[in-house]
This record gives structure tokens, C-alpha cells and sequence, in this order.
């Protein structure tokens, strides 16, 4: 058996960590969400429900990982109790692993498309009818969309390939911290245009008129959602790297520290949306097309527009591309413990298994387009989304949650005896009463929520 590879530095396993939790939604769901839920009333409710539910669950799933050595496939098997069935969520994990990869690979072949798009000056002149022509036949052309997918799953594979330290942690340093200086730099930029001040008035001031407008309820639920989903638990993509990490932290603190990274790409993303929406007079709407249809508008219009669209589709590809590999990593692991091969054998396999799973999601928006997948929200990409988000992450992370605290799992001794291992903010004995009887309930809620909200 050869022995378990180990992060080089917490650093790394910090970027890491947060590299897996800040994603595209960061950047195109969390400022929209905040314009529409009051600005600082969203911020302070989100910020809330990280801390009552998305710091707990993280630090759970890094425990199992630390104290189980293993991948989140067999990170159960080392932990429970003989004749337990916990085990059968670890393959749950691996396959929401799957379906996670089999649409955000192509998402992360949008950005790099947008930024050779911007640095080709592709955008230069059009209004915003022609940039919106440009997304839609982006998304007509499956051969484009494919290409960039199939290159983000090779370059992404050969990274892991090379080990955690010389690949994933090596590159994953660079490119986080690059994100973190690059966000600044655009937001700073953001902040210094004509009228900015009245775009940061409407994300960071509270605003209750705003916030009853879209329903308290809504609002409340919404930043819920968002605190939760934001640093995607529940699919064992954290178990992964607190089984690569030492003891001399406790788990509770470095959770912080992940949560803290991962809010401010957040909330960085809105300083650099939000004053520029509102200095060119846009709307900031929802979803995907603030990225590909309002923001190469608003660089179209702005000084140095092409430099700056660059750099923040740069930003961009490393937010998604540091997930990716995040996940890819945990994929790999999960496969050479299944079946006792190399790293290499298992990016390989995977690197083939991963580009025929992501072409349904390719083809789907233009191949395979049907008016079935309306309820999910029109394509397969959708549907793969839901099945990730709605079911996998909030199910999984009640598992995690029960295998922590019940006398029938890993039991609350031994959780809180791994989490408080080490220097650092600590999991305290009065906490055992709510993560135990209230936090699964707030978990169980967001799931009902979910499916209520997508079919009702």
C-alpha cells in the first residue's frame, strides 16, 4: 500500500479548501441575491446562516476526513461502527462528484471562451442586442462549447495527474491568490467610476423597503440557500482534504478561515458589479447573463474596456477552474482507492470518463434540446444542476451531520475529539444540543424548500 500523500503547506490546504467552495456562483448568483433581498439586510442574514449552518457541517466533513485517512468512498468504512450502512453514502458522494463535473466543466469552457472572446476584441462596437447574439450562438454551436470543455477536462486532469503537492497544490496557490489580487484590483476600479457611489449605496446599505418588496420569507430563505450552498457540502469535496491535512490545527478554526475566503470573493464580486451597473445605468439581472450579456456591455463602455473584460474573465476561469480541479482531485483519490491503481491510471480513466459525461450537457443546448427539461429550467444542464444542488448537497450534508452526533454513527465524542484536535476555535459542549436537534431540521428545511420552490 503506498502511503497517503499529504498537503505541503496549510496554506495550500487553506486555498484549496476555499478554491473548492468559491465557484461561478459566487461571482453571478450572491450580488444578484443581495440586490434583491435589501442589500445589507441580505448580507447580514447570509453571513448568520454561515455561521449556524455552513461552519458546522465543513467542520464535520473535514473530521471524517482527518480522522478517517481516506477518501470520502471509504472514509465511512473506516469510521463506523461493524454491520453499519453509513458506507452507502460515500459511493453517494463519489457519484455527486459525477454530476457535478459533468456540467461545470462546460460552464468553466463559457469563461475561457469569454475571455479569448474579450482579448480578441470580439465584443468591441456591439450594442447589447449583438452581445447577447453572441451567448446564444455560443450556446448553438456544440463543437465550440465541446472544444473548451474537453481542453478544461485535459489540462485540468494532467494538473492532478502530477501529484497533490507538484500539481493541485503547486498550481491552485498561484491562481487563488492571483484571483483574490486580480478581484481588488477590478473592484477598486469599479469603485473609482462616475456614479459608482449609488451602486455601493444599493448593495451594502440596508434596505427593508427593498427587502419586503421581494418578501421577508424569500429573502431569509434566499440567503439560507446561498450561506449553504456556497461552500458545497455534502458531496465529500472537503472530506477529500481534511484527510490530507496534520493535527495542529483544530478543524472548527480553519472552517473559519475557509468561509472567510470564500465570502470574500462574494462580496468582492458585488463591489465590482453593482458600481458599474450602476455608473452605466444596467440592470443587474440574474444569473448567467449578468455575466455574458450585461458585463461585456458595461466593458464595452468603459475606459480600457477590453483590459478590464479580460482580467475579470480571468478572474472568473480561476474561480471555476479551482473547483474543478478541486473535485477532480477527490474523483481521482476516490478511484485509486477503489481499485488499488496509480494516480495516473485514475486521471486517465477519469479524464475520458468525464469528457463522454459532460457532453450531454453540451448537446443540450442545442443536439438534444427538449421542452421536457422546462421544469428543471429548460435544458440537461439544469437538470443536473437540481439533482446536485436541491438533492445531493442538503441530503448529504444531513448524513454527515447524524453520522457526526448519533450514537449511531461516528458518535459526538469522537467527532468533537478530532475537531478539537490542535490550536484554534473549538467545536464548545453547549453546541451538541442544536447540532444534534435543530441545525438537521434547518438542513431537512432547505431541502423541502427546494423542491417545493422547483416544482410548486
Amino acid at each position: 500500500m503506498q502511503e497517503r500523500e499529504k498537503l505541503k503547506s496549510r496554506l495550500g490546504f487553506l486555498l484549496i479548501s476555499a478554491g473548492c467552495a468559491i465557484g461561478v456562483g459566487n461571482v453571478w448568483k450572491f450580488p444578484y441575491m443581495a440586490g434583491q433581498g435589501g442589500g445589507g439586510t441580505f448580507l447580514l442574514f447570509y453571513v448568520l446562516f454561515l455561521v449556524i449552518m455552513g461552519l458546522p457541517i465543513m467542520t464535520m466533513e473535514f473530521a471524517v476526513g482527518r480522522a478517517s485517512q481516506k477518501s470520502p468512498v471509504k472514509a465511512y468504512q473506516a469510521l463506523e461502527k461493524p454491520g453499519q450502512k453509513w458506507h452507502i453514502h460515500g459511493y453517494i458522494t463519489l457519484i455527486g462528484c459525477y454530476l457535478l463535473m459533468m456540467f461545470y466543466t462546460t460552464v468553466t469552457g463559457w469563461m475561457l471562451h469569454y475571455f479569448f472572446l474579450t482579448a480578441k476584441g470580439t465584443f468591441e462596437g456591439l450594442d447589447a442586442a449583438g452581445v447577447e447574439t453572441a451567448f446564444n450562438d455560443m450556446l448553438s454551436q456544440p463543437l465550440v462549447m465541446g472544444g473548451w470543455m474537453v481542453l478544461v477536462v485535459v489540462v485540468c486532469m494532467f494538473i492532478c495527474s502530477r501529484g497533490l503537492q507538484n500539481g493541485l497544490e503547486k498550481i491552485t496557490k498561484v491562481m487563488m491568490l492571483a484571483l483574490m489580487v486580480l478581484m481588488l484590483v477590478l473592484a477598486i476600479n469599479s469603485c473609482l467610476l462616475d456614479g459608482a457611489g449609488e451602486g455601493l449605496k444599493f448593495y451594502l446599505l440596508p434596505d427593508f423597503d427593498r427587502m419586503m418588496e421581494s418578501g421577508i420569507g424569500n429573502t431569509i430563505v434566499g440567503a439560507m440557500n446561498q450561506s449553504f450552498f456556497t461552500l458545497s457540502l455534502g458531496i465529500g469535496a472537503m472530506a477529500i482534504f481534511g484527510s490530507y491535512i496534520g493535527k495542529e490545527r483544530s478543524l472548527l478554526g480553519e472552517s473559519i478561515n475557509v468561509a472567510l475566503l470564500d465570502t470574500f470573493v462574494a462580496f468582492t464580486a458585488g463591489l465590482i458589479i453593482f458600481p458599474a451597473c450602476f455608473s452605466y445605468g444596467v440592470d443587474q439581472t440574474a444569473g448567467p447573463s449578468l455575466i455574458f450579456i450585461t458585463l461585456p456591455n458595461i466593458f464595452n463602455h468603459m475606459p480600457l474596456g477590453r483590459m478590464w473584460g479580460c482580467l475579470f474573465f480571468i478572474c472568473m476561469t480561476f474561480a471555476a477552474i479551482s473547483t474543478v480541479l478541486a473535485v477532480f482531485e477527490n474523483i481521482i483519490t476516490c478511484g485509486m482507492e477503489l481499485t488499488g491503481c496509480s494516480r495516473k491510471k485514475s486521471a486517465l480513466v477519469n479524464l475520458v470518463l468525464i469528457i463522454v459525461l459532460s457532453l450531454p450537457c453540451v448537446l443540450g443546448y442545442n443536439v438534444w434540446a427538449w421542452d421536457g427539461f422546462k421544469i428543471f429550467g429548460g435544458t440537461i444542464m439544469d437538470l443536473e444542476d437540481f439533482l446536485v444542488s436541491n438533492i445531493l448537497l442538503p441530503l448529504g450534508s444531513v448524513v454527515y451531520l447524524l453520522f457526526c452526533v448519533s450514537r449511531y454513527g461516528w458518535g459526538w465524542d469522537n467527532f468533537i475529539k478530532e475537531a478539537n484536535t490542535g490550536k484554534g476555535a473549538k467545536i464548545a459542549k453547549w453546541m451538541r444540543g442544536y447540532l444534534t436537534f435543530i441545525l438537521p431540521l434547518i438542513v431537512l428545511f432547505i431541502f423541502g424548500y427546494g423542491i417545493y420552490d422547483k416544482f410548486f
